[in-house]
């Protein structure tokens, strides 16, 4: 209960006019946004119906503080937070709703699910099954998107990208990332099915359905932190955790898995960024960095400098860190996107979609076969981390130079995902998926540089605007 920072409810009967002022005494983080910024979100029934209007930032006089009620759930004098905002409602008589994200359910899930497998296009590269059910018996769903193969041998080569989310309840926003993975990597785009044609995708969009249902923030229906528990996951206890790690074992055994992601929310820093796990190795020093510095190159949405790659001790039950441990995957992060915005404006649902559709164009740009833009991000990364070595030693870069990269300890050049009982571990271990030479994964990528993808869409564009008269309109989400 620790970490409750969670609330949704409705008002009715309202009247407009009059100034309310809403208080939520029994919060528990010792931080929050809205100190910087954030407002609650506010949807009206009325303005729904006469301006088809749907979730707003509103309120103003919002603080958070702690206030002096103790709490009973741990030793020593701790205390509550509370949330105070006033309001004016639009209209009188009027049924309203106030939320710390937007709502995001298991009957939300359903439909989008739905609406694929009812897809007559869609269904044909679009697996859906049951990987398990949990502990209050509701299905856990998982996906596998890709285009089937006609031969074992094209099956084969298809690497892997595994993709979860909502392992913790209240982070609502992953949810709508998750939707804009999915509707991306569904969709009929030209770089979708490059992606589907070279990839094998395995999407778990909600782990944690129990959670959901009961309103819980962070826990399960047995009131665990699932993320804290892939470690040694007990099947009957968390399920879905389990059910996970043994898909991608056997996973393992027949592809390489690329790149793990597990989607998440954070109430205390702005903007999407990643969580990593720090490789000690030679041959894979700054690796783990590559695809978070692309994306940050591709959407000034997500923050480079927000990203973290140290590995808590505290934290190594977590699905990043386990599946970078025990898995050697070696592209293994958490993504977190705020649950306020960026450059001081709030995201809206539709912002937090197209993260997922900047997550699959920076997966194009890692995995081109063209490895210029790898090579360059790679090297740039390498003189950041020797420039901030240096200046922390007090030397100059000139110093440094015939020093080599493996030979610098950089776990200290930034601080903690969570600011205490950190340590870096000595990496994963060394699988035979982790020693495959650049040239010989190269030689088995059939799909063409992003200069020539987007020198046959324009040919493309060019042939449809000679056939028709209506302009060609391409959306990606």
């Amino acid at each position: 209960m620790k970490h409750t920072q969670w609330f949704y409810f409705r008002v009715s009967n309202t009247k407009a006019g009059p100034t309310y002022k809403f208080t939520i005494i029994n919060l528990l983080k010792s931080g929050s946004l809205y100190n910087e910024g954030m407002k609650p979100l506010f949807y009206s029934e009325r303005n729904a119906k006469n301006k088809n209007l749907g979730w707003l930032r509103m309120g103003h006089n919002i603080h958070y503080y702690k206030n002096n009620i103790r709490r009973k759930d741990c030793k020593g004098e701790r205390y509550q937070y509370s949330l105070t905002w006033q309001f004016q409602f639009p209209y009188t008589s009027d049924v309203c709703y106030f939320s710390h994200c937007y709502p995001y359910s298991y009957t939300d899930l359903q439909k989008d699910l739905l609406e694929i497998a009812n897809d007559a296009v869609k269904s044909q590269y679009v697996k859906q099954r049951i990987l398990c059910h949990s502990l209050g018996g509701n299905m856990v769903h998982l996906l596998t998107v890709t285009t089937p193969s006609t031969h074992l041998t094209e099956a084969k080569q298809k690497r892997a990208v595994v993709v979860t989310a909502r392992v913790h309840p209240g982070e609502t926003n992953s949810s709508y990332m998750m939707r804009g993975f999915i509707n991306f990597i569904t969709g009929s785009s030209p770089d979708a099915k490059v992606l589907r044609d070279n990839f094998v995708f395995k999407i778990v969009p909600m782990l944690n359905p129990d959670g959901v249902i009961v309103g819980n923030y962070r826990s399960s229906l047995a009131a665990r932190d699932l993320n804290r528990n892939y470690k040694n996951p007990i099947k009957d206890a968390y399920p879905s955790i389990w059910s996970v790690k043994a898909m991608i074992r056997r996973m393992l055994t027949e592809r390489e898995v690329v790149l793990y992601c597990d989607l998440h929310g954070h109430s205390r820093k702005m903007n999407v960024f990643m969580y990593g796990c720090e490789n000690k190795d030679p041959g894979l020093r700054l690796q783990e960095r590559v695809f978070p510095n692309m994306m940050s190159r591709n959407t000034s949405k997500f923050k480079y400098s927000s990203c973290r790659f140290k590995v808590q001790k505290k934290k190594e039950g977590t699905g990043r860190i386990v599946m970078w441990q025990q898995m050697g995957i070696l592209n293994s992060f958490t993504m977190e996107a705020t649950f306020a915005g960026y450059n001081n404006v709030h995201f809206n649902s539709r912002d937090l979609e197209d993260m997922g559709y900047h997550f699959c164009d920076t997966l194009l740009d890692y995995c081109d076969p063209d490895t210029s833009k790898v090579e360059h991000v790679l090297a740039n990364l390498t003189r950041i981390v020797m420039s901030q070595y240096a200046a922390k030693i007090g030397k100059s870069i000139e110093d440094l130079k015939d020093l080599p990269l493996e030979d610098l300890d950089i776990s200290d050049l930034e601080s903690s995902d969570g600011g205490s009982d950190s340590s870096v571990s000595d990496g994963p271990p060394k699988l035979p998926l982790l020693r495959k030479k650049c040239a010989s994964l190269q030689s088995k990528k059939k799909y063409k540089t992003r200069k020539e993808r987007n020198q046959i869409h324009r040919q493309s564009k060019r042939r449809n605007s000679k056939q028709t008269s209506e302009p060609a309109v391409c959306s990606f989400l």
